[in-house]
C-alpha cells in the first residue's frame, strides 16, 4: 500500500489537497472520482518530510511571460528529443534563477520516473492546475508535443493582448498625469499669488474669478483631506471586495454597467472559450475543462455562472443548453457552442468565438483609445483656459475703469 498526495477541484471549483493509501494511481483517481472531485495531480508523497516542511519549500508561481517561453521550448525539443534532455536544456540556458529551480526540479523528478504532469505538480504553484491537466491528457493520449504546441499558443496570446493593453494605455496614463500636475499646480500655487494683487485693489471680482479662488483656497487648506479620504475609500473598498458575497455582487453590477459590461462579458467569455477549445482538443472530457477553466475566469458573477453550467452538464445537459439557461454569455458564444456540439466541431466552433469576441473587444479599445487622448487634450486645454481668464477679467475690468 502506498501512499499518494493529491490535487482536486471540488464541485465549486476550489482546490483541495490531501493525502489518499491505495496500491496504485488509478484507484487513488476512481476514489477521487467517487468523492465528486476532478483530479489535477496525483504523486507519491515524499517520505521524511512534513506537510509544513513543503509548504516552506514551494516554488512561486511563474509569470505568464516565462511560462509560454518554456512551453514553446518544451514543445520543440520533445519533438525531437528525450523529455529528461530538453528539460535539462531549456534549465541550462534559462538566466532567471527561480526559472532554473523549478526547471531543475522538475528534471529531477522525471529522472525519478514520474510523469512530466507528476513532477510539475511536485513544484506546487509554479505550474497552474490548468497547464498540468493539459499536460497530463497530452501524455496519455501521447500526443504531448501537439498539446504543448497548443498550450504555447494559448499563454503566448494571452502574453502579448497583455502587453499590447499595457503599451496602449501608457501614453494616455502620461497624458493624464501631466494634465492634473499641470492643473494641480495651477490651482495650489499660481492662482493664490495672483489674488494677493487682487486683493489690494478693493474691486469685486467676476464670478469664474471668485469660483477659481474658491477652489484654490480649498484644495490648499483641505486638500490633504481629501486625498486621504480617497485612499481611505479605496482601502475601505479593496477590503470589502475581499468578501465573496461582496465580490459577488460587485461584479455583477459590473456586468450591468452600459458599455463596460459588455466589454468585461465578452472578455471573460472569450477567455473561457479559448482555454476550454484548447482543453478539448487536448482529449479533456468537457466537464472536466470546464472546471479547471473555471479560476481562469475573473469576474466571480461570470465564474458563478460557470460552475452552474457545470453542474448541469454533470445532471446531463449539453454545454450549449447550460449556457442559454445561464443567460449571462454572448448569444454567439451560445450559438457558436451549439453548432460545435451538432457538428461534432466543439473545440473548433469555441476557438472561433473567441476569436471574434476578442476581435471585437480589440477593435473596441482602440477606438476608445484613440478618443481618449483627444478628449484629455481637450479637458485640459478647458480647465487651463477657465484658469487663465479667471486671472485675465479681472486686470481687463481694472483697465475699463481706468478709461471710463
Amino acid at each position: 500500500m502506498s501512499t499518494f498526495e493529491y490535487t482536486a477541484l471540488d464541485s465549486g471549483g476550489r482546490t483541495c489537497q490531501g493525502v489518499i493509501s491505495a496500491a496504485t494511481e488509478r484507484l487513488v483517481r476512481e476514489e477521487l472520482q467517487g468523492r465528486r472531485l476532478v483530479p489535477v495531480s496525483i504523486v507519491p508523497a515524499v517520505e521524511g518530510m512534513s506537510g509544513r516542511i513543503r509548504n516552506r519549500l514551494k516554488p512561486r508561481k511563474l509569470s505568464v511571460r516565462h511560462l509560454s517561453l518554456i512551453t514553446r521550448q518544451l514543445a520543440t525539443l520533445v519533438a525531437t528529443a528525450p523529455l529528461e534532455e530538453a528539460l535539462r536544456t531549456i534549465a541550462l540556458q534559462t538566466d532567471n534563477p527561480h526559472l532554473r529551480r523549478v526547471l531543475t526540479a522538475t528534471h529531477e523528478s522525471v529522472l525519478e520516473g514520474f510523469r512530466l504532469s507528476g513532477a510539475m505538480a511536485r513544484q506546487d504553484a509554479a505550474f497552474p492546475p490548468l497547464y498540468r491537466a493539459m499536460v497530463a491528457a497530452g501524455e496519455s493520449s501521447g500526443a504531448l508535443p501537439t498539446i504543448l504546441e497548443r498550450l504555447a499558443d494559448l499563454l503566448e496570446r494571452d502574453e502579448q493582448a497583455r502587453s499590447r493593453l499595457k503599451i496602449a494605455l501608457v501614453y494616455p496614463a502620461a497624458l493624464t498625469l501631466t494634465a492634473l500636475t499641470v492643473i494641480a499646480a495651477l490651482v495650489v500655487f499660481v492662482v493664490p499669488k495672483v489674488v494677493d494683487q487682487f486683493d489690494s485693489m478693493g474691486q469685486r471680482l467676476p464670478l469664474l474669478t471668485r469660483v477659481i479662488i474658491f477652489v484654490s483656497d480649498v484644495a490648499r487648506d483641505w486638500g490633504w483631506l481629501f486625498l486621504l479620504l480617497f485612499a481611505a475609500g479605496i482601502i475601505g473598498l479593496a477590503q470589502a471586495l475581499r468578501r465573496p458575497d461582496m465580490r459577488l455582487r460587485f461584479d455583477a453590477a459590473l456586468l450591468r454597467l452600459p458599455v463596460a459590461g459588455k466589454l468585461i462579458r465578452n472578455v471573460n467569455a472569450a477567455r473561457l472559450a479559448r482555454t476550454l477549445s484548447t482543453m478539448i482538443a487536448s482529449g479533456v472530457p468537457v466537464l472536466e475543462g470546464l472546471l479547471l477553466t473555471v479560476p481562469t475566469v475573473s469576474n466571480r458573477a461570470l465564474r458563478q455562472a460557470t460552475l452552474v453550467m457545470a453542474t448541469t452538464i454533470r445532471e446531463g445537459g449539453s454545454l450549449s443548453g447550460a449556457m442559454r439557461r445561464a443567460d449571462i454569455f454572448p448569444p454567439i458564444l451560445i450559438y457558436m457552442t451549439a453548432s460545435g456540439e451538432s457538428s461534432g466541431r466543439m473545440d473548433d466552433m469555441l476557438g472561433r468565438a473567441a476569436e471574434y469576441l476578442e476581435r471585437e473587444f480589440q477593435t473596441f479599445v482602440a477606438l476608445a483609445l484613440s478618443l481618449l487622448e483627444p478628449i484629455i487634450i481637450v479637458v485640459m486645454g478647458a480647465v487651463v483656459t477657465l484658469i487663465v481668464l479667471a486671472i485675465l477679467l479681472p486686470i481687463l475690468q481694472i483697465n475699463t475703469l481706468a478709461y471710463s
